[in-house]
């Protein structure tokens, strides 16, 4: 059977592709006419974003189950394994799939899951690969839901058998999906690690108990278009919002990020005296156990971030805060700290420092040298306080993270190579207090990061895994946020440097803090790396 039309004309192919690439609605009436003359209709779904011949033999497995195979493809915006991916868009992935011979129809779906699709083509017969056929390995929990659409409009669901190829480790190999860089430190890693076996790790971190302490900051963004004319009686620019989002940033994202894969996770933050607790709660995630307080005197934090509609680029900023420290705030917050239960066992605590007043030289003080096993602390450099927040006011550490011109300032050096200052940093904190283990990572912006253990002198660098760059708001937050746990559970430095570059690149492909890191998108992307 020819796999391929041959038609003798370029026009008429192109026609011919059309004909078989519909609108879910264009379909619906064809259906009719279909059932009505007792036509079988089988269905398969998925990305296809490289056909193989493992897609070939399964369409022409999946026809010769009935009449009409339809074939429906997931949107470009639901491709959900990560940057780079999918590699054709979607009108592409539609017009190869349409030019297999086996295949019927093509349609791009609307949703992000195959279930409503499912529920509206109503097919004799749902077809998926036999790596399937075991449920309990699909991360996605998503074939369960689709056998039920499928049962439940009278269908069934049948796998095939054949021979199997992943796209991804095609895509991997044969095209440039990233830099050489990245391209040749994946190469060394897959010898070292599985996708399997990193997810299993990352797994393994549903049983940590997190305490998280930082500041409550709202981001919002305001979508502005610049008006044609200046006003008739001034100088300045004048602008018309479009739209507006507001995101639960500063600490409340890093608990989200957290709270996807550590199962308990307890919040110590503080807002203003304008309220926002309705907003607050209702943007944590449901394990996020919210110790809020009040500040007597300053407003929630909030950064205003005007964003021009056209290419998405900042315009300016404005930030809504009092960051004089508060001793009645400060001394509630202590009050709390010294309250923990001395049974009550922590394996981490992730301190997040962005250095708006709410963080003192007291709790510092509590928290650098308590009972607590393993503290890992993040302190910012922003425009609110440069040079006024540097990692050094933190004596000790399990796990120190920042970035590199967090680094410098902290030593005073901006010369020297980033590899030796993270020396220094790891030498002053270990000669303070004995460890268990000792670690230092530094995010390097377009140059990726590097994570250094203390405890046996080595240093890891990974490159960056990211290719499409909406915002770097939160990157840094997302990178401390999936680390930490790691190190406290002993990771080695290599994995380390993995995740939280697979965490950036993920945060960087959304505005702000708009999405926090879930575990399953977050475990396919890897997947999509590993294989």
């Amino acid at each position: 059977m020819a796999l391929l039309k041959n038609n003798n004309e370029g026009g008429d192919t192109i026609m011919a592709l059309n004909r078989k690439i519909k609108t879910l609605e264009e379909f619906i009436v064809e259906l009719k006419k279909l059932r009505n003359s007792g036509k079988k209709i089988i269905h398969c779904h998925g990305v296809f974003d490289l056909v193989h011949i493992g897609h070939i033999r399964h369409f022409s497995i999946a026809k010769a189950l009935g009449d009409i195979l339809v074939v429906t493809i997931t949107p470009d915006q639901y491709v959900n394994k990560g940057p780079g991916r999918p590699v054709f868009t979607e009108a592409l992935r539609a017009e190869y799939i349409a030019a297999l011979e086996p295949v019927d129809y093509v349609i791009i779906n609307n949703w992000p899951t195959a279930v409503e699709i499912i529920k509206a083509i109503k097919p004799d017969v749902y077809v998926k690969g036999q790596d399937y056929a075991d449920s309990e390995k699909d991360e996605t929990g998503g074939i369960h839901c689709e056998r039920e659409a499928v049962e439940s409009a009278g269908g069934k669901i049948h796998f095939t058998g054949d021979i199997t190829f992943s796209s991804s480790s095609l895509l991997n190999e044969y095209f440039d999906i990233y830099p050489r860089e990245a391209q040749d430190f994946l190469a060394g890693f897959r010898k070292k690690y599985s996708a399997e076996k990193v997810i299993e790790m990352l797994k393994s971190l549903k049983s940590m108990k997190v305490l998280i302490i930082g500041e409550t900051i709202l981001d919002k963004y305001l979508f502005m278009a610049p008006m044609m004319g200046r006003p008739l009686k001034g100088n300045h620019i004048a602008a018309r919002t479009i739209g507006e989002e507001t995101h639960a940033g500063g600490i409340l994202a890093c608990a989200n990020h957290l709270a996807n894969f550590c199962g308990n996770v307890d919040l110590i933050t503080a807002i203003g005296n304008n309220g926002n607790e309705e907003f607050v709660r209702a943007h944590l995630k449901s394990n996020i156990n919210l110790q809020l307080f009040y500040h007597d005197v300053a407003p929630t934090i909030v950064k205003r971030r005007f964003i021009e509609t056209s290419f998405r680029s900042k315009l300016f900023e404005e930030y809504i805060l009092d960051d004089r420290p508060s001793p009645e705030l400060d001394e509630k917050i202590m009050s709390y700290l010294r309250g923990i239960p001395r049974d009550l066992v922590y394996d981490l605590i992730l301190v997040l420092d962005y250095g708006h007043g709410l963080i003192t030289p007291r709790q510092i003080d509590f928290l650098c040298n308590q009972r607590f096993d393993f503290l890992a602390v993040n302190a910012q450099t922003n425009t609110a306080n440069m040079g006024f927040n540097l990692i050094t006011k933190y004596p000790r550490a399990n796990y120190f993270c920042l970035d590199d011109i967090e680094l410098r300032l902290a030593f005073h050096d901006n010369y020297s190579e980033s590899a030796k200052i993270i020396t220094r940093l790891a030498d002053r904190a270990s000669s303070s207090r004995a460890y268990m283990s000792r670690a230092v990572a530094v995010t390097l912006g377009h140059l990726g990061s590097m994570v250094y253990d203390a405890k046996k002198n080595e240093l890891c660098k990974a490159p960056v895994l990211s290719q499409k760059i909406v915002d770097t708001t939160g990157a840094g937050d997302a990178f401390f946020a999936l680390t930490a746990p790691c190190v406290a559970k002993g990771f080695s430095m290599d994995l380390v440097a993995f995740i939280g570059n697979a965490a950036g690149a993920l945060a960087v492909g959304y505005l702000g803090n708009q999405k926090s890191i879930e575990a399953t998108p977050f475990f396919k992307f890897i997947t999509a790396l590993l294989k």
